[in-house]
């Protein structure tokens, strides 16, 4: 990665604020000199914290607000409220170019509705998406929505597949990326009306993927497909659920280890091993999920992570501003836009429904 990248940070969104952001920061910025940032909340909190990490400080811009959005805020009561608030002023330095993206690890609403209003959506896109990789038994699968729209209707669903598609051919590079419909079946009746019905679409469309079906949860880790597409309540339970079943399978595994001298002599030849798997499988080396089909790079991180998940949440967001990933979606989406078929997206839907 090279040239400079500005990246606007909240410092008081997540459970840990400013004691994961600013030592979060210093991770990444140990990794990639080349970053700086854009540190927005309060400096009581933040001035003590970058005096311990001095290459922070020089590469930092305060922007004291003593404002910030509580976990348990409601979005119109954020929009309302929370102009002044650090999650705000770090949006408004994304669409006023003086960042070239932002990372929060707020309240999600909050920073859908906000992120939503300000860098507003490209066109064609009617809710943006959280979208992140996961780790699978193949390569990476792109999976959204991750928690911004709890209900979705057949024509987000849609949307998503589009966008998750788009993500998977900019970012991963996949030419042709498969796409999946999360269900609780593969078998075609399956499923509740909107689902169904979005299925009915993508297989009739063009669009940058090859939609395959329905997948299943179980399908998710074996990397059945690249692309898995759900509503945001399904796919954040689906997240944490994975993230809970490593935690578990780690604990498992190191009790396991001291059972006995022959164990632990065992994990102790087999320690490399050992720690890659574990990399392998932390949720903070996964941390960070776009909001896809804004018309800006916005970044969410896990609201309960540490510093090392923070800075992964920053590298990931660098790394999207500096493949200029925004303009290569705007410019697939459009494509996809200007198909009869898409077009005629909404007058399809209405005609299955009759049906």
């Amino acid at each position: 990665m090279s040239g400079v990248l500005t990246i606007a940070l909240d410092a008081m969104g997540g459970d840990k604020g400013p004691d994961a952001v600013i030592p979060g920061a210093a991770l990444a910025l140990s990794e990639n000199p080349s970053l700086r940032f854009m540190i927005f909340g309060d400096e009581q909190k933040i001035r003590p914290l970058l005096d311990k990490f001095p290459a922070v400080e020089q590469a930092s811009t305060i922007i004291h607000t003593d404002h910030f959005i509580t976990a348990d805020e409601k979005p119109a009561a954020a929009l309302r409220n929370g102009r002044n608030s650090s999650m705000r002023l770090a949006i408004n330095a994304v669409a006023e170019k003086q960042a070239d993206c932002v990372v929060s690890g707020g309240n999600t609403g909050a920073l859908m509705a906000m992120a939503k209003m300000v860098l507003k959506c490209l066109p064609g896109i009617e809710r943006p998406a959280i979208a992140s990789l996961l780790p699978t038994m193949g390569r990476e699968t792109v999976m959204l929505d991750l928690g911004a729209n709890l209900e979705c209707d057949s024509e987000m669903l849609v949307q998503f597949a589009i966008l998750g598609s788009v993500y998977s051919r900019a970012v991963r590079g996949h030419e042709q990326p498969t796409v999946g419909l999360l269900n609780i079946g593969s078998e075609d009746m399956k499923g509740h009306d909107e689902i169904k019905m979005a299925a009915t679409i993508l297989s009739q469309i063009k669009f940058p993927g090859k939609y395959v079906g329905f997948v299943e949860g179980n399908d998710i880790p074996m990397g059945k497909v690249d692309v898995v597409v759900t509503d945001g309540f399904t796919g954040n339970v689906a997240l944490k659920t994975a993230e809970g079943v490593s935690k578990l399978i780690g604990d498992m595994l190191k009790k396991s280890l001291k059972k006995s001298p022959l164990a632990m002599l065992g994990a102790f030849l087999a320690k490399g091993a050992l720690m890659s798997l574990k990399n392998e499988m932390d949720p903070r080396y996964y941390n960070g999920g776009m909001f896809l089909g804004l018309n800006g790079v916005c970044v969410k991180s896990h609201g309960g992570m540490d510093e090392v998940g923070f800075a992964n949440a920053i590298k990931y967001a660098a790394q999207l501003a500096a493949r200029n990933f925004n303009v290569r979606v705007a410019a697939e989406i459009a494509e996809v836009m200007t198909q009869e078929e898409q077009l005629n997206l909404k007058s399809a839907m209405l005609q299955e429904k009759a049906s």
